[in-house]
Protein backbone atom coordinates (compact mmCIF):
# COMPACT_ATOMS: atom_id res chain seq x y z
CA UNK A 1 0.00 0.00 0.00
CA UNK A 2 1.31 3.52 -0.73
CA UNK A 3 1.92 5.94 1.38
CA UNK A 4 2.04 9.74 1.24
CA UNK A 5 5.44 11.11 2.24
CA UNK A 6 4.84 11.72 5.90
CA UNK A 7 3.31 8.30 6.34
CA UNK A 8 0.01 8.49 6.03
CA UNK A 9 -2.37 6.56 3.62
CA UNK A 10 -4.14 8.88 0.96
CA UNK A 11 -7.53 9.16 0.91
CA UNK A 12 -7.74 9.82 -2.84
CA UNK A 13 -6.61 7.57 -5.16
CA UNK A 14 -5.83 7.73 -8.94
CA UNK A 15 -7.93 5.50 -11.65
CA UNK A 16 -4.90 3.48 -12.13
CA UNK A 17 -4.87 2.86 -8.19
CA UNK A 18 -8.16 1.86 -7.91
CA UNK A 19 -7.43 -0.18 -11.01
CA UNK A 20 -4.10 -2.09 -9.91
CA UNK A 21 -5.74 -2.37 -6.04
CA UNK A 22 -9.13 -3.81 -7.60
CA UNK A 23 -8.44 -5.88 -9.76
CA UNK A 24 -10.62 -3.96 -12.31
CA UNK A 25 -9.40 -2.23 -15.53
CA UNK A 26 -9.26 1.25 -15.89
CA UNK A 27 -11.75 0.49 -18.70
CA UNK A 28 -14.26 -0.66 -16.59
CA UNK A 29 -13.93 1.62 -13.90
CA UNK A 30 -15.00 4.55 -16.65
CA UNK A 31 -17.82 2.27 -17.50
CA UNK A 32 -18.85 1.86 -13.96
CA UNK A 33 -18.95 5.49 -13.22
CA UNK A 34 -20.85 6.70 -16.18
CA UNK A 35 -23.58 3.68 -14.94
CA UNK A 36 -23.40 5.60 -11.56
CA UNK A 37 -22.01 2.82 -9.30
CA UNK A 38 -18.81 4.51 -8.42
CA UNK A 39 -18.02 8.46 -8.35
CA UNK A 40 -14.82 10.44 -8.74
CA UNK A 41 -14.17 13.71 -8.86
CA UNK A 42 -11.29 16.10 -10.60
CA UNK A 43 -8.17 17.48 -9.49
CA UNK A 44 -6.70 20.81 -10.61
CA UNK A 45 -4.94 18.95 -13.45
CA UNK A 46 -8.14 17.55 -14.46
CA UNK A 47 -7.56 13.70 -13.34
CA UNK A 48 -10.09 11.85 -11.87
CA UNK A 49 -9.78 10.89 -8.68
CA UNK A 50 -11.75 8.50 -6.45
CA UNK A 51 -12.52 8.29 -2.52
CA UNK A 52 -10.66 5.61 -0.66
CA UNK A 53 -13.80 3.86 0.07
CA UNK A 54 -14.72 2.95 -3.57
CA UNK A 55 -12.15 0.07 -3.12
CA UNK A 56 -14.88 -1.51 -1.11
CA UNK A 57 -17.70 -0.45 -3.66
CA UNK A 58 -16.14 -2.25 -6.33
CA UNK A 59 -15.43 -5.52 -4.86
CA UNK A 60 -19.09 -6.08 -4.12
CA UNK A 61 -20.07 -4.81 -7.55
CA UNK A 62 -17.59 -7.59 -8.75
CA UNK A 63 -18.64 -9.78 -6.29
CA UNK A 64 -22.31 -9.49 -7.15
CA UNK A 65 -21.68 -9.99 -10.84
CA UNK A 66 -20.00 -13.51 -10.13
CA UNK A 67 -23.31 -14.44 -8.60
CA UNK A 68 -25.14 -13.62 -11.73
CA UNK A 69 -26.89 -10.40 -10.84
CA UNK A 70 -27.66 -7.92 -13.73
CA UNK A 71 -25.39 -4.98 -13.91
CA UNK A 72 -28.93 -2.24 -13.59
CA UNK A 73 -29.77 -4.59 -10.84
CA UNK A 74 -26.76 -3.98 -8.95
CA UNK A 75 -26.46 -0.41 -9.65
CA UNK A 76 -30.29 0.06 -8.50
CA UNK A 77 -29.21 -1.41 -5.11
CA UNK A 78 -25.89 1.03 -4.69
CA UNK A 79 -27.77 4.39 -5.60
CA UNK A 80 -29.66 4.05 -2.49
CA UNK A 81 -25.89 4.18 -0.59
CA UNK A 82 -24.04 7.10 0.03
CA UNK A 83 -20.45 7.00 -2.02
CA UNK A 84 -18.77 9.39 0.55
CA UNK A 85 -18.12 6.06 3.47
CA UNK A 86 -17.62 2.84 3.20
CA UNK A 87 -20.00 -0.49 2.80
CA UNK A 88 -20.76 -1.41 6.22
CA UNK A 89 -21.60 -4.96 7.67
CA UNK A 90 -25.32 -3.69 7.72
CA UNK A 91 -25.13 -2.68 4.13
CA UNK A 92 -24.42 -5.49 2.66
CA UNK A 93 -26.67 -7.83 4.89
CA UNK A 94 -29.32 -5.58 2.95
CA UNK A 95 -27.61 -6.35 -0.37
CA UNK A 96 -27.31 -9.51 0.13
CA UNK A 97 -30.48 -10.70 1.11
CA UNK A 98 -32.38 -8.74 -1.63
CA UNK A 99 -29.72 -10.40 -4.34
CA UNK A 100 -30.14 -13.94 -2.46
CA UNK A 101 -34.10 -13.91 -2.89
CA UNK A 102 -33.35 -13.20 -6.79
CA UNK A 103 -30.77 -15.91 -7.18
CA UNK A 104 -33.37 -18.35 -4.91
CA UNK A 105 -35.52 -17.87 -7.92
CA UNK A 106 -32.94 -18.49 -10.89
CA UNK A 107 -32.20 -21.73 -8.67
CA UNK A 108 -35.86 -22.50 -8.79
CA UNK A 109 -35.89 -21.71 -12.78
CA UNK A 110 -33.03 -23.19 -13.77
CA UNK A 111 -33.96 -26.29 -11.13
CA UNK A 112 -37.49 -26.74 -13.40
CA UNK A 113 -35.66 -26.06 -16.91
CA UNK A 114 -33.34 -29.06 -16.09
CA UNK A 115 -35.94 -31.07 -14.50
CA UNK A 116 -38.48 -30.45 -18.14
CA UNK A 117 -35.33 -30.74 -20.07
CA UNK A 118 -35.01 -34.19 -20.68
CA UNK A 119 -38.60 -34.97 -22.25
CA UNK A 120 -37.20 -32.63 -25.30
CA UNK A 121 -33.88 -33.88 -26.48
CA UNK A 122 -33.74 -34.81 -29.46
CA UNK A 123 -37.51 -33.34 -30.70
CA UNK A 124 -36.19 -30.75 -32.48
CA UNK A 125 -39.83 -29.99 -33.76
CA UNK A 126 -40.62 -26.80 -31.63
CA UNK A 127 -44.36 -27.45 -32.80
CA UNK A 128 -45.49 -30.79 -30.52
CA UNK A 129 -49.11 -30.52 -29.09
CA UNK A 130 -47.54 -30.61 -25.50
CA UNK A 131 -43.55 -29.31 -25.40
CA UNK A 132 -43.03 -28.37 -21.63
CA UNK A 133 -40.17 -25.72 -22.41
CA UNK A 134 -41.17 -24.13 -25.28
CA UNK A 135 -45.56 -24.44 -25.79
CA UNK A 136 -47.29 -26.16 -22.73
CA UNK A 137 -50.64 -27.26 -23.30
CA UNK A 138 -50.09 -25.98 -27.07
CA UNK A 139 -50.58 -22.34 -25.74
CA UNK A 140 -49.25 -21.19 -28.85
CA UNK A 141 -50.88 -22.61 -31.01
CA UNK A 142 -53.44 -19.64 -32.27
CA UNK A 143 -50.18 -17.44 -32.44
CA UNK A 144 -48.47 -19.32 -35.13
CA UNK A 145 -45.38 -19.97 -36.14
CA UNK A 146 -42.14 -20.61 -34.26
CA UNK A 147 -40.19 -21.14 -31.13
CA UNK A 148 -40.96 -18.77 -27.89
CA UNK A 149 -40.05 -19.83 -24.41
CA UNK A 150 -42.39 -19.04 -21.88
CA UNK A 151 -41.44 -17.33 -18.46
CA UNK A 152 -43.41 -18.40 -15.41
Amino acid sequence: MKKNPDGRIPLELTVGEVAERSGVAVSTLHFYETKGLIKSWRNRGNQRRYPRVVLRRVAVIKVAQRTGIPLADIAAALSVLPHDRPLTAKDWQRLSETWKQQLDARIASLTALRDQLTGCIGCGCLSMQDCPLRNPHDELGEKGAGPVLLEP
